[in-house]
């Protein structure tokens, strides 16, 4: 063979020619399934497979990584990856070095962007213990997480015992949930010792902290008597309170119930016999600002006199001072099959009104013909279920939030707008969980009809008992979830422990979608 290609050489110079140069030897290349490796959680191996064409004789891949949080092994076919937990909660990353003979070096990134926050805002470890319920949380301009519950002495709903003790307890984190300061007294319900009717017991709270200045509005049920056994002339109070530093203290109580009331006295179903804001979420506009204000907005939920239940959404300019009736009150925007409400702002300025029903979600959207009047209409209401691929709650009835969130749809780079809606997945109250469908264009909100089918998704939060939830979005860019869970024991004594965690849009969406500015 070696006086072949020698030959071959003498006969090529003697013609002319350049002799054909000696094949360059194939280098190795290492094929990695992934350069990014995205962990979840705290602490666990993880592991992904590579292979070496063209490999060396006798080599070996080796792994170099300078990160104490995590150990690098490499055998023949994976490289594992081990993470330890997370003591501080925060994102964190590393590169770890992959290096073979004769090869150029390969670049894994490691990003820890799952990492649970989850802890137990407000605890009920035995049945014995007096029961929490009825999460509500907001973030405040400067990013402090407010989050209250009832403290149910009575166990029941305001009113359901009689003189039945209620009180509003609360808890501040001001690093997004890393940390929460103590379990802190809002208000104290005086139970058979109040000597008057408002001040036997507060609860179901809804929450909204300004987004220009360190306000925030409080609202609750009030006084002695259940939804269910209001009357015109004898109804809960609707119990406002302030704050003006961000949380850290409270006005007394105000009762602005006959203000509302009085709005429905005069229309064909009224005067209504009962009525309640829904607990949570008081949502504040991203769009509409008069004076000095973004407009708030809330739902309620009416007992009219003919004892049929009806939705309808409040609005207020001036911060919750005084409040109108969003489209007016001659017509409802969901009734007869309607519950605790929530509402939202989509896109365009719109308003959509979510509520819970047996199986899923009613939707409704308020179309404005101007805005800085709140002149417009409610469109036609549409359910939300199984049967539709919607939002399916199994066997219940449950109140859950809504909100829309802006984000980029990692497939394409689209930037949509992505909507939330959280509800127990059952079957019954058990297994909560939130469900997402992108926004891309006004088609995919132009009627309730649309939103209501379609849902992309579902992230489970937790497999035990557990109930209503609520969310707020929280300044380092992810979801301040709290819920209801039968943590240590049933909620056969009347209450939960409240539990908080945050999640990225990556978690909820299983990797479809990032949280953008």
């Amino acid at each position: 063979m070696l006086s072949l290609i020698f030959s071959a050489t003498i006969m090529a110079v003697a013609c002319g020619k350049e002799p054909a140069p000696e094949p360059e030897p194939i280098s190795p290349i290492v094929s990695l399934e992934a350069l990014e490796l995205v962990v979840e959680g705290d602490e666990g191996e993880h592991a992904l497979n590579y292979n070496v064409l063209n490999p060396v004789a006798d080599a070996v891949l080796s792994a170099e990584c300078n990160a104490e949080w995590l150990t690098v092994d490499v055998d023949a076919a994976k490289v594992r990856v081990a993470v330890t937990k997370n003591e501080a909660r925060l994102p964190r990353e590393a590169a770890i070095l992959l290096s073979y003979p004769k090869c150029k070096d390969v670049e894994l990134r490691v990003v820890q962007n799952e990492y649970t926050r989850r802890f137990e805002l407000f605890p009920m470890h035995e049945e014995a213990d007096i029961p929490y319920r009825i999460p509500a949380v907001t973030v405040t301009m400067d990013g402090s997480l407010v989050a209250v519950a009832d403290y149910r002495h009575s166990r029941y709903d305001i009113g359901v015992a009689d003189f039945g003790r209620i009180d509003l307890h609360m808890r501040r984190s001001t690093d997004n949930g890393v940390t929460w300061g103590p379990i802190e007294v809002i208000i104290e319900g005086k139970g058979s010792a109040s000597e008057d009717f408002m001040n036997v017991g507060y609860g179901d709270p809804c929450i909204v902290a300004d987004c220009e200045s360190q306000r925030v509005l409080l609202m609750s049920c009030a006084g002695n008597v259940s939804y269910q056994a209001g009357t015109r002339d004898r109804h809960q109070n609707m119990a406002r309170f302030y704050s003006e530093d961000g949380g850290l203290s409270w006005s007394a109580p105000t009762d602005i119930a006959e203000s509302i009331y009085s709005k429905f006295d005069e229309c064909s179903f009224g005067p209504v016999n009962a009525m309640f804001v829904a607990s949570g979420r008081i949502m504040q506009s991203r769009q509409v600002k008069v004076d000095d204000y973004y407009r708030l907005y809330c739902a309620v939920l009416v007992r009219d006199k003919y004892n049929s239940p009806k939705n309808f959404v409040l609005y207020s300019d001036n911060f919750g001072d005084s409040w109108e009736v969003l489209g007016g009150v001659a017509k409802a925007p969901l009734g007869g099959n309607c519950d605790e409400p929530k509402v939202e702002e989509l896109p365009d300025g719109s308003v959509l009104l979510s509520s819970r029903w047996m199986g899923g979600r009613y939707f409704n959207i308020y179309s404005f013909a101007n805005v800085a009047t709140a002149e417009g209409r409610w469109g036609s209401a549409s359910f939300s279920s199984r049967s539709n691929d919607g939002v399916s709650a199994v066997d219940n009835s449950t109140n859950g939030e809504v909100m829309l969130v802006k984000a980029l749809r990692k497939a394409d780079g689209a930037e949509v707008d992505l909507l939330l809606q959280s509800v127990p997945l059952g079957p019954g109250r058990t297994n909560v969980g939130i469900y997402y469908k992108a926004l891309e264009s006004a088609s995919d909100y132009s009627a309730a009809s649309v939103i209501s089918r379609g849902w992309e998704g579902v992230c489970q939060v937790t497999t035990l008992g557990s109930a209503y939830s609520t969310m707020a979005w929280q300044h380092d860019g992810r979801l301040a979830f709290l819920w209801e869970e039968a943590t240590y024991c049933s909620d056969k004594s009347g209450g939960y422990t409240i539990v908080y965690d945050s999640f990225s849009l990556e978690k909820i969406t299983g990797g479809k979608y990032s949280f953008r500015e």
